[in-house]
């Protein structure tokens, strides 16, 4: 039997995309990429917000006409079917399994299930579990992401509990896997070739908390510096809050870990963070940037912004302008405000028009783009370290990153080399050129990893 899988909206949610590829490969399924060889598709759905979750809803209609053809099921999982468990059978009549966020460990049982209702009008089948339920494999998972880079998560669920996220209310509360879990499966990764690591989770800060009494993302990160192989460690998704003196130490003096860090911000501006439920102020968040630049001088930072929440005024978004203008961030991405139902801040009064939610959007967008040009500018001319990540016959230029970039988020640098380049290969780049988001550089020496 062909499977294929569709694995929407974030690079925790590919996570559990791949254990499940992983169960379906150890369980004699054949991974196909091609919908019209596939027996049954599997959607692992987000609904984090609105444009993700009609994403979700059109490629379920898409994929279902596939019925028409040689598909027999359409298993909808993740985020969309935690969120929607009660309507989505009746709203979405194509869909043959619903699997929740913690259910995906299931995903065998589940079209063995269907498999032997097909006697049965094709009853729906259902997995949902204890949202709080940390799942964990013994499978190897199938590592889609590329060759040479991968994505490991440490924790699942939030207890933030930001106004405006249903994150809390789909993934449960915050819980970390064990760490022996972790490096075992960071040697897995890098036996398969990988060489830099991205840790993900709705937070991975807070990492240890629950298990072992305190923060240890620093102890995890040194542990899995230690596997042979690995090159880089990235870390996304660190709450200013919960960033603590051991970890930017760790950030100064592990080699592997590259001076990069996703921090979302979501505003500067104090009312705004209250309203938003955010666990810290503008004055802690300066703090904390400066902490970092005045111990790893190099730290590229980057964060995102929700532009138009409730309640926020033309001053409030003129001083978060302000704000970015002075701290002069690495990178920055910038949300619309999704009023999302079952959330206190889709509650809240004044909300705001979506016109000039998405004017300020773009007005921050324009600054950004100064500041990123600028600092871009400031690289011409300098040798960095970048990973290879394909090359573009087109442009006869090979694509890679330096440290400064996240893969799938940030920017690129183009590579001029009249050599072939390996794809994960670690290479001196001179930068010759800068826009605001991209590079242009040429090979420096010949490369020594």
């Amino acid at each position: 039997m062909n499977i294929l899988l569709v694995s929407l909206g974030c690079d925790k949610n590919l996570c559990d995309s791949e254990a499940m590829l992983g169960l379906l490969r150890a369980n004699n399924y054949n991974i196909t990429n091609n919908e019209e060889d596939a027996d049954v598709v599997v959607i692992n759905t987000c609904s984090f917000i609105h444009d993700a979750m009609e994403e979700s809803i059109n490629t379920i209609l898409e994929m279902a006409r596939l019925k028409e053809g040689r598909l027999k099921y359409l298993i909808v999982a993740g985020c969309l079917a935690e969120r929607f468990k009660e309507e989505i059978f009746d709203e979405l009549p194509e869909v043959d399994a619903c699997i929740g966020t913690t259910g995906f460990d299931k995903i065998v049982e589940v079209i063995n299930s269907l498999e032997n209702n097909e006697k049965d009008n094709n009853i729906p089948v259902t997995c949902f579990e204890d949202i709080d339920k940390l799942v964990v494999t013994d499978t190897d998972k199938v590592i889609t992401s590329g060759t040479f880079m991968g994505y490991l998560k440490i924790a699942e669920g939030c207890n933030k509990f930001c106004t405006y996220c249903v994150i809390p209310h789909i993934r449960g509360k915050f819980r970390s896997v064990p760490k022996e879990n972790l490096i075992k499966e960071a040697n897995y990764m890098a036996s398969q070739g990988i060489k830099e690591i991205v840790l993900v989770a709705q937070e991975t800060t807070c990492y240890g908390v629950d298990l072992y009494g305190k923060k240890c993302l620093h102890e995890l990160i040194h542990d899995i510096a230690s596997i042979e192989g690995i090159e880089w460690i990235r870390v996304m998704y660190c709450y200013p809050e919960e960033i603590y003196d051991e970890l930017i130490d760790t950030f100064a003096n592990e080699p592997k870990l590259c001076h990069y860090i996703d921090m979302p911000l979501q505003h500067s501006e104090d009312n705004v963070l209250h309203r938003m439920g955010r666990k810290t102020d503008k004055k802690a968040i300066i703090e904390i940037i400066n902490k970092f630049r005045s111990k790893v001088p190099d730290m590229a930072i980057r964060t995102s912004l929700i532009s138009g929440f409730p309640g926020e005024s033309q001053s409030e978004h003129e001083s978060l302008m302000e704000f970015l203008d002075e701290m002069e961030l690495d990178r920055v991405g910038v949300f619309t405000y999704s009023r999302e139902d079952g959330t206190p801040a889709a509650g809240f009064d004044n909300q705001i028009d979506e016109e000039l939610a998405a004017t300020w959007r773009d007005e921050i967008m324009e600054l950004q783009q100064e500041v990123s040009l600028d600092k871009n500018l400031e690289m011409v001319g300098k040798s960095y370290k970048v990973i290879i990540e394909g090359y573009s016959p087109e442009d006869d230029v090979y694509v890679g990153r330096t440290y400064k970039d996240a893969p799938n988020v940030d920017g690129l640098v183009f590579v001029n080399c009249d050599y072939e380049l390996i794809s994960g290969t670690i290479v001196d780049v001179v930068i010759t050129e800068a826009g605001p988001y991209d590079l242009i550089g040429e090979i420096k020496d010949e490369f020594t990893k």
